[in-house]
């Protein structure tokens, strides 16, 4: 029963940086949250463990078969994909198949999961959140697998928020466009950076969590860039 009462969010990526921090204030304003993740997030009401594959297919129906057994005939208010990695590499790079793949799966794979399952388990009027970057809005000639895979991810957001889309009546897709996360990882491998120009990951979480409130929302289909100066975030919607 505390289930069925309780404002229900799944985070894709639950166990990730931002996910974990996702996951955390969400269940501090007392919502259900459910992490999809390699690994379990305990702080999450409930876990869906995602088997390692080759296949896409395979992966997508796990994930999808899990959710349906986990919420039934129930729905979710919010669906926030934060999913993803980095990986660098220019079409020359002797990594650039490799990399590609595992952009496409981190980034891809995740978001397309995540929209199928809006279409089946998100509410009238939810909120469904996948993770782009800024730095696709243009040519990424030293990080060409990640600057593919988010490009795509910025027009699957558009895509969804299109009429016929399959998403439920009333509902909003967006995308946030980050430069750059401040996350352990990227702290141990750029400790000599300006960390005040990186997007706390608070703020982030707190930015989904405003965006559950419709009338706070941008429209939908937006690509919203997070530029941080001097400590400071902005919300910036992408000019395409």
């Amino acid at each position: 029963m505390a289930m069925a009462a309780a404002r229900k969010v799944i985070v894709y990526g639950g166990k990730g940086a931002l996910g974990t921090k996702c996951v955390e204030l969400f269940k501090s304003k007392n919502w259900w949250v459910a992490s999809i993740d390699f690994t379990s997030n305990e702080d999450a009401s409930a876990n869906i463990i995602v088997k390692t594959s080759e296949s896409f297919t395979e992966q997508a129906e796990q994930v999808t078969a899990e959710v349906d057994r986990l919420l039934g005939e129930q729905k979710v208010d919010v669906i926030i994909c934060v999913a993803g990695g980095w990986a660098g590499g220019s079409a020359k790079a002797k990594s650039l198949y490799k990399n590609a793949d595992l952009m496409w799966k981190q980034s891809m794979w995740t978001s397309t999961i995540s929209s199928h399952l809006a279409t089946k388990y998100l509410k009238d009027g939810g909120l469904l959140t996948l993770t782009g970057a800024s730095a696709a809005l243009g040519g990424t000639p030293g990080m060409v697998g990640y600057g593919m895979a988010k490009a795509a991810v910025h027009q699957l957001c558009r895509s969804l928020a299109g009429e016929n889309s399959g998403l439920p009546s009333g509902s909003s897709t967006l995308a946030i466009l980050p430069v750059t996360l401040d996350t352990p990882m990227n702290r141990k491998s750029m400790p000599n950076a300006d960390f005040s120009s990186w997007t706390p990951l608070e703020f982030v979480a707190e930015t989904f969590y405003k965006w559950t409130d419709k009338a706070t929302r941008p429209v939908s289909g937006s690509l919203i860039q997070l530029k941080t100066t001097g400590n400071k975030t902005e919300l910036i919607p992408a000019q395409l």
